[in-house]
């Protein structure tokens, strides 16, 4: 099963997804995390976070995600994830697909802003930043949604959330 995370920068995707993949790893030793920073890192490429770089990157996860659960490999996917097409083909092609969107409010993600993408980008000082200049996509396309209150606790009570949604589809 691929468990695709998706919000804005800051909604606790990594975070959420950690805990997730631990609480599987108790029931499963296949079983990866795969974060979409972390990707552009292992390639070392220099993607933009423009659009096309944040499409190539998606397509990167995404096709990653395809190679692993082809071997029966369980992957707990966090990325941003602004491609509508790309969750399509995910769902498509995966053999078992799970979307969660992480809606944080964007109140909270400029909060959180550890990176100072959104300081710089509500300044004008940095393009290409997902929920300021780049829209967030509101296409129904996942499979739960968790909103306020419920996305403001702890990451553990989310990835509790969201494991229990899954445990039966998943062993």
């Amino acid at each position: 099963m691929i468990i695709w995370i998706t919000g804005l920068s800051g909604a606790g995707k990594s975070t959420v997804a950690g805990h997730l993949l631990s609480q599987i790893k108790q029931r499963c030793k296949h079983a990866v995390l795969l974060d979409g920073d972390v990707i552009r890192q292992v390639w070392a490429d220099q993607l933009g976070h423009d659009l096309l770089g944040r499409l190539k990157n998606a397509e990167r996860v995404s096709r990653l995600c395809a190679y692993l659960d082809q071997q029966g490999i369980h992957v707990v996917a966090a990325i941003l994830s602004i491609s509508p097409e790309w969750r399509q083909w995910n769902r498509s092609n995966f053999s078992s697909y799970y979307e969660v969107f992480l809606d944080t409010p964007f109140e909270e993600v400029v909060k959180r802003d550890s990176k100072g993408l959104y300081k710089n980008a509500l300044a004008g000082n940095l393009k290409n930043v997902v929920g300021v200049d780049i829209p967030m996509p509101t296409e129904e396309t996942w499979d739960l949604k968790i909103s306020a209150p419920e996305v403001l606790q702890a990451p553990q009570t989310i990835s509790n959330i969201i494991y229990n949604h899954i445990k039966d589809k998943i062993f």
